[in-house]
């Protein structure tokens, strides 16, 4: 699987169209959406090339392969503007033996995040989630989780051995951070090397790669 890794777009038909510009470019399969897309919430400024309609008419072309979880600044309105669903609070994805799990950042903590998180979560009920692309009956231990939310990109460990994923945002970065997207590529297993998945954060403007980050199934 090949995935752009969007979050906090904010209504911004600009930067929503500059980063659908990379899913040829980077021949992607998928496109991870991780909240905040079309309202551009009451602290944040207007972005630039603000137009919510503009970001719903970018994003329909690639409603089949879309995974999109809600966040804070998603409203009711806006699950009835977009051509696909947005109301889950977390969605988790298998992928060549890793599992991706996906949601905003404000519910699930990333920094304290366990690989074992779904037991607890789907025990008590704690979120509604998308439904699972996973085989197993067993609850799988979580490699990667992927948030948005803070608008500052994000790619390292935390101390219970996930890797906390963060694109950063499309169109409000902070912290002195540029626009930016993530990228994720997995390869499977073969007879001689083990499935690898790739993460990337990228700069919106050019595509330049800011880190990366691989792991080993």
């Amino acid at each position: 699987m090949r995935a752009l890794i969007l979050s906090d777009i904010h209504g911004s038909a600009l930067a929503a169209r500059q980063a659908l510009s990379f899913f040829e470019k980077f021949n992607c399969d998928k496109i991870f959406l991780l909240g905040d897309t079309l309202y551009h919430g009451p602290r944040n400024p207007l972005p630039a090339g603000h137009g919510p309609m503009g970001v719903v008419e970018a994003l329909a072309p690639y409603k089949d392969r879309i995974v999109a979880v809600r966040g804070n600044c998603d409203a009711e309105i806006d699950l009835m503007m977009l051509d696909f669903s947005i109301e889950n609070e977390y969605a988790v994805i298998e992928d060549n033996g890793f599992h991706l799990f996906l949601s905003h950042g404000h519910i699930f903590m990333p920094e304290c995040f366990p690989r074992n998180a779904l037991e607890s979560i789907e025990s008590t009920g704690a979120a509604h989630s998308i439904e699972l692309e996973i085989a197993a009956k067993q609850k799988p231990s979580i490699d990667v989780y992927l948030y948005g939310h803070t608008h500052i990109w994000k790619l390292e460990k935390n101390f219970r051995d996930v890797l906390i994923v963060n694109p950063g945002s499309t169109s409000l970065p902070k912290g002195g951070n540029p626009p930016t997207f993530g990228f994720y590529e997995s390869t499977p297993a073969t007879a001689n090397e083990p499935a690898q998945a790739k993460f990337s954060i990228h700069k919106l403007d050019d595509g330049k790669e800011l880190a990366t980050f691989s792991i080993t199934a």
